[in-house]
């Protein structure tokens, strides 16, 4: 029986049934456009009351989201309600604080919570997973478990499928959270990823399906490849691959807008599974997109935090991916030159050039983007 009405569940325990949408708190509509910008805490708990309303029971922050605030707005949105009506999940950034301690006890109180349901420990690449294994960490974590501070422990990652399968051995963990989108899934360590922790029976929670918003908004002749069939956008038919696939608890949508949490309701609400001919239609968008990508940039905006230059990357990065789409498309990277050359209307300590190529970002990449020699080329170019 599907305990949320038209919603799809799936069971993660037999007493603990999930909203397969994820509700992810990392982009929260802001006050202004910009890094660590205010929340707008009246239209972000609207998103939230509807979405509760409609079925989603789980709900995604993280130590360093919005600059902390993330966690404080969840706790005070989610307080009106019953405590056994949703699921939290919550990381440990061992980048942002390296006293879990601390950062776990400061979390509960940014909740303002007891507990926290889904645990994970953030972000782990290839570079940073000795960190977390080294510190102690994971030991005192699963003694909050013991203690049902914690309910369920996991990680969120970023590295190799070589790193995974080594993590996995550990045998310690209760779900896994990885990227997973159709273009991950084709071009990308996407499929690898999941076929490892499907075949160590580990639920699999999904963040990126769309990956940072690139397979919501196709280019015009790249979209129309898309399936035939009843309108659904492009952002509907990335969810749905994500969804389809048995291993797979929750699909994570970082929502923005009440417009954003009532399409995607709608879709997790009707016909998940794709057919065999729609994956293959989803494998040729992926192929012609693949052609149009210069930095495959989620927009996570990890790297802006660590930047001495206080650089808006992913913005400078948006710029480039145009350029080099354009100049494919065009095959005269002169006639796309004004999408670099806008970069000239940015303050000078804010454009390009004024990178250090420190690889403060490049650490915190989750993709392992080479953010300095990007920033490089620009800069060349605009000189």
């Amino acid at each position: 029986m599907n305990i949320f009405g038209k919603m799809k569940c799936k069971p993660f325990t037999k007493d603990i049934h999930l909203s397969m949408l994820g509700m992810g708190a990392m982009r929260l509509p802001q006050t202004a456009e910009g890094f660590a910008k205010p929340i707008d805490t009246v239209r972000a708990e609207e998103i939230i009351d509807y979405c509760m309303a409609n079925g989603v029971n789980y709900y995604d922050t993280a130590y360093i989201y919005h600059g902390g605030n993330s966690e404080v707005f969840l706790g005070n949105a989610l307080k009106k309600y019953p405590r056994d009506t949703f699921y939290v999940a919550d990381k440990f950034n061992i980048q942002a604080n390296a006293d879990y301690q601390a950062q776990f006890r400061e979390q509960l109180d940014r909740l303002q919570m007891e507990y926290i349901d889904f645990y994970l420990l953030h972000g782990i690449t290839d570079y940073i997973a000795s960190d977390y294994q080294e510190s102690g960490c994971i030991a005192y974590f699963l003694e909050q478990k013991a203690r049902k501070k914690i309910r369920f422990f996991g990680f969120s990652f970023h590295g190799t499928p070589e790193k995974l399968r080594e993590l996995v051995k550990m045998g310690c963990w209760d779900f896994v959270q990885i990227q997973l989108n159709y273009y991950d899934w084709f071009h990308g360590t996407a499929k690898e990823q999941y076929e490892i922790l499907a075949e160590n029976n580990i639920p699999v929670m999904v963040m990126e399906p769309v990956h940072g918003g690139m397979l919501a908004a196709l280019p015009g002749e790249i979209g129309a490849l898309l399936p035939a069939g009843p309108q659904v956008s492009p952002a509907a038919w990335a969810l749905r691959f994500a969804a389809s696939l048995p291993g797979v608890s929750v699909v994570l949508s970082g929502m923005s807008t009440l417009e954003q949490a009532r399409e995607n309701i709608e879709t997790f609400s009707g016909g998940i599974n794709l057919t065999a001919e729609e994956c293959g239609q989803l494998e040729k968008v992926s192929e012609q997109l693949h052609k149009h990508i210069a930095v495959t940039c989620t927009g996570c905006r990890y790297c802006c935090g660590n930047c001495p230059k206080e650089l808006d990357i992913p913005l400078l990065l948006t710029a480039y991916n145009e350029y080099k789409s354009e100049s494919a498309a065009l095959g005269d990277g002169a006639l796309a030159a004004w999408r670099l050359n806008r970069l000239k209307a940015l303050p000078p300590e804010k454009q390009p050039s004024a990178c250090i190529g420190c690889g403060a970002c490049k650490k915190h990449c989750p993709q392992d983007l080479d953010i300095p020699a990007y920033m490089r080329e620009m800069a060349q170019y605009l000189q």
